[in-house]
């Protein structure tokens, strides 16, 4: 299915540049071209196709499905819903506030808001087609898994007083929400806005992540990186963690990053752990939360997803030892 990318690799930089096979160089350059043609390409389909079908669902739609259900339906149905319902982070605010106001759990909010950026449809399509759905499915599991005990425990510590005050005061009729059109036009009108949005918010990461990628993959020799962070390496998994934190892009942007790690011969826990950090522990998430929350629910929202990824590292890392 891929193998016109590898065809069009091989025929920009074999032929038309007369790079050598096997040069460092060239096998950097190779990869960029293929990932870049690939993932782009793959990124505009998957983002299109989505679009048209997520115009269907008002984030409102969302909160009335989680809405007055028991905890051991809310907390997996809030962590699936996060996962196939991705909405742009100007979503985010409103949806933390309808979702307490309609009586829904904090923990069961958080449990939404932790899946969300980590499952991201187009990041998990990506790294199937990359990686296979072997690999995808584990990610989806850990951050599904990851969301669920995060929102427990966050409940269980009952830090609803680390909710910014008018937040409960607030009512969601008074918060602006985009309703959906629709209609088949409308739908294709979404689709397109959502390959603009979300292409043009992402390109640059996704370039940096590919380029980093083809660096590791021409220039980092293979043994050196196994051995630095082989599962046996008990820093590895934490110290992957701590690099994903100002490394901000999202799942999308650190795939290539992910496909190169992982050609070298890193774990796929000390991998997994990269990548759910990149995704939900950024800077600019914490900053659009803490129009919400105050400083000390983020810090504890940030730690504990911090160790349950460190926790998901180990884990991945010892059952593919």
């Amino acid at each position: 299915m891929f193998a016109i990318f590898t065809w069009l690799a091989d025929t920009i930089a074999w032929q038309w540049l007369g790079l050598q096979p096997g040069s460092r160089f060239g096998e950097a350059v190779h990869f960029f071209i293929e990932d870049t043609t690939k993932i782009f390409t793959l990124l505009v389909v998957i983002v299109f196709a989505m679009g048209f079908l997520r115009a269907m669902i008002a984030p409102e739609k969302v909160r009335q499905l989680v809405a007055g259900k028991p905890r051991f339906v809310s907390y997996p149905l809030a962590v699936t819903l996060g996962a196939v319902t991705p909405f742009c982070s100007c979503s985010s605010v409103p949806l933390f506030i309808g979702f307490l106001e309609a009586g829904i759990p904090l923990g069961v909010t958080m449990a939404f808001l932790i899946a969300s950026p980590m499952i991201n449809e187009v990041a998990v399509v990506l790294l199937a087609a990359v990686l296979g759905w072997k690999v995808a499915a584990l990610y989806v599991i850990a951050g599904m898994t990851v969301g669920i005990i995060g929102g427990l425990l966050i409940e269980v510590l009952k830090l609803e007083k680390w909710v910014e005050d008018y937040v409960w005061q607030i009512r969601m009729g008074k918060v602006a929400v985009p309703q959906a059109d629709t209609s088949w036009k409308g739908r294709l009108a979404f689709a397109k806005r959502e390959v603009r949005e979300i292409v043009g918010r992402i390109w640059k990461y996704v370039f940096i992540g590919i380029a980093v990628g083809a660096i590791l993959h021409g220039y980092v020799p293979a043994e050196w990186l196994a051995k630095q962070t082989a599962a046996d390496n008990f820093l590895a998994v934490p110290l992957a963690a701590l690099i994903g934190i100002p490394l901000y892009s999202n799942a999308s942007g650190v795939i290539p990053v992910v496909e190169s790690l992982l050609a070298k011969g890193v774990p796929v826990g000390t991998v997994l752990t990269l990548m759910m950090s990149v995704a939900a522990i950024s800077l600019p998430e914490m900053i659009i939360l803490r129009k919400v929350l105050k400083p000390q629910l983020i810090a504890t929202f940030a730690g504990i997803l911090f160790v349950a990824f460190i926790v998901v590292g180990y884990l991945f890392n010892a059952l593919f030892a």
